[in-house]
């Protein structure tokens, strides 16, 4: 090669690069995101809502919860833009620090009491919202470091990195909140304990930025802007020529959200809720408070660490199954091997009363199934759904399919859940047949849906 080549020879991400780039980026926003999640649960009822009875202060902080999902489609067309008319690493580098710094100002947030009774909840919406927009933008950037940099028979595997972001993320910021309520008194981890996972994710975010800086663009990105194909408006070409694909790829990932969020938001709330109002009015008698049994629903009455340490054996199974779906995506094909995985989380939501109702046994059962079923739903995602677009309009029409979902799937799981769960008096079977139908709907979409794994992810631009 002679030097003047040499002088104009593109560098290349080294493999190793691309799939620790993609997995510590969704690690450092899965952590954050699922902080909030965890605190949602455990901490913000009673912080942000006070003066509400406890189903509803539940409900209130899912409601909250929930914003985060509205946010994330305008993060995705946002992000997505610009993902896909300067490139991906910027991007990229913008979603995770977005993410972080509102993750960072969760930690500072008062008690909404005297003049923070109204801004403090204000502004609980307000960064929540900000951490939706980062988290819209973070997948299909990590989905598309991975698998554009990836050989063709190896997309869905190298495309399970990523995708390890979300276990990894869960484990991590669970064994610092139980680790934070064994080492605390229960005052002192609704005075400051609850914000150190919050704080921590500056460290983690700092790590990530560093992974990211050093990345260059995709081949396929580059072939984007070598045949001048860049569009003027990514999200108006997405809606106009590929809007089909983008219906598909957003029920396609509807099974996938409600069984995550029914699974972790869900049943924490369900598993830690007093079995009976006896262990209800003792545990408040405990904290020297009065039990008011008004709207009182029972759960299984399993104490609040020994159930977050349920929920992380549970996931460290979805992080297994996440890694063995790659290569079983690739044998069988996306689409194939997806029907038989969402075949199977129907029969588990028709099931679902006989693992969360019985008791502690039924539910770590329960868990073990659910989350082995979503690894394997989860994995080939970020592998099928880039791979319905073409490279220039790649990074938005994942992105949205993908966030779009959030809204109908993930957004209103743990509200929907909960409802249900009220207005069967503490029985289940609602939540069970709720999972099923987003079962089913996702079904419809794929059998809707061509297989992708032999398409040329970096030949295609229109």
């Amino acid at each position: 090669m002679s030097q003047a080549n040499q002088a104009v020879a593109p560098k290349e991400n080294t493999r190793g690069r691309v799939l620790f780039a993609s997995m510590i980026g969704t690690t450092v926003e899965f952590f954050d995101f699922y902080a909030y999640a965890t605190a949602s649960v455990l901490v913000f009822p009673a912080l942000f809502f006070p003066n509400a009875s406890t189903i509803n202060a539940i409900l209130s902080s899912f409601a909250i919860f929930g914003v985060a999902f509205v946010a994330r489609p305008l993060g995705s067309i946002i992000f997505g833009h610009y993902g896909d008319k300067l490139g991906r690493k910027g991007t990229l580098v913008a979603s995770l620090l977005l993410m972080g710094i509102a993750t960072f100002l969760i930690g500072f947030l008062p008690p909404a009491a005297g003049h923070w009774t109204v801004l403090a909840p204000t502004a609980l919406v307000l960064l929540r919202f900000a951490q939706g927009l980062a988290l819209g933008g973070e997948w299909s950037g990590a989905a598309l470091l991975a698998t554009e940099n990836a050989p063709k028979n190896k997309r869905a595997i190298y495309g399970t990195f990523p995708q390890l972001g979300a276990p990894i993320g869960f484990i991590i910021a669970n064994l610092m909140f139980v680790a934070l309520q064994t080492f605390c008194t229960a005052e002192q981890f609704m005075a400051w304990g609850w914000r150190v996972p919050f704080y921590f994710s500056a460290v983690m975010v700092i790590i990530g930025l560093w992974v990211r800086l050093k990345l260059v663009e995709s081949s396929s990105f580059q072939k984007v802007l070598d045949q001048k194909k860049v569009v003027k408006s990514p999200f108006a070409v997405t809606m106009k020529k590929h809007w089909r694909p983008t219906l598909a790829g957003t029920f396609i990932m509807l099974a996938t959200y409600v069984l995550f969020y029914l699974m972790t938001s869900f049943t924490l709330t369900y598993g830690t809720q007093p079995a009976s109002v006896e262990q209800a009015t003792a545990a408040a008698e405990a904290k020297g408070k009065t039990f008011d049994a008004t709207g009182f629903v029972p759960g299984l009455g399993i104490e609040r660490p020994t159930f977050l340490t349920m929920l992380i054996i549970g996931v460290v199974f979805f992080g297994i199954f996440t890694v063995v779906s790659g290569p079983l995506a690739e044998k069988f094909g996306r689409r194939k091997f997806l029907i038989w995985v969402t075949s199977g989380i129907l029969v588990f939501g028709l099931a679902w009363t006989l693992f969360f109702g019985p008791g502690q046994g039924a539910a770590m059962a329960g868990l073990i199934i659910g989350f082995t079923l979503m690894g394997l739903t989860f994995g080939p995602m970020a592998a099928y759904l880039p791979e319905l677009f073409p490279s220039n309009v790649r990074y938005t029409g994942s992105a949205v399919a993908y966030n779009l979902s959030s809204v109908i799937g993930a957004a209103p799981a743990s509200f929907v859940a909960v409802a249900l769960w009220k207005a069967g008096a503490g029985n289940t079977l609602g939540v069970g047949l709720y999972l099923a139908l987003g079962a089913v709907l996702t079904l419809v979409a794929l059998f809707m849906t061509r297989d992708t794994s032999d398409m040329d992810m970096e030949e295609w631009v229109e």
